[in-house]
């Protein structure tokens, strides 16, 4: 898994979302912050992380702490977005291929749920 994990922070460095499609399963799921049921498949998955990326991957994003075992990953993250200081954490689950089967956030604080939201949102909307 050390690789996968490795890409994966490539990934998050490039801001390459046409690399999504290389690390995502088939199968894979997305679990959102604020949509009460799984979005599932690959393609889904790739949409919910691609307007992730566009909302908060700016020159602030960075991980504070990074948990792992044969399969999970767990990254805490913070980022500034529109002045408003947004904890997260991403919690990816690894297949037996090391892709990623399982992925899901969670956001604090409320002020920062809301915003994302509202970003997200606009964003899902223009892909």
């Amino acid at each position: 898994m050390p690789n996968q994990l490795a890409n994966w922070h490539q990934l998050i460095s490039s801001g390459d979302v046409s690399k999504l499609d290389d690390i995502l399963a088939d199968n894979a799921s997305f679990h959102s912050p604020v949509v009460h049921t799984p979005q599932l498949g690959k393609d889904i998955t790739k949409m919910y992380l691609s307007a992730a990326f566009h909302v908060l991957l700016n020159e602030s994003f960075h991980y504070v702490r990074e948990v792992t075992d044969a399969n999970n990953t767990i990254l805490e993250f913070m980022v500034d977005v529109d002045g408003v200081q947004v904890n997260g954490v991403d919690m990816i689950h690894w297949d037996q291929d090391g892709k990623i089967d399982d992925f899901k956030v969670m956001l604090r604080p409320y002020k920062a749920i809301n915003l994302i939201k509202d970003k997200m949102k606009e964003m899902l909307e223009r892909l």
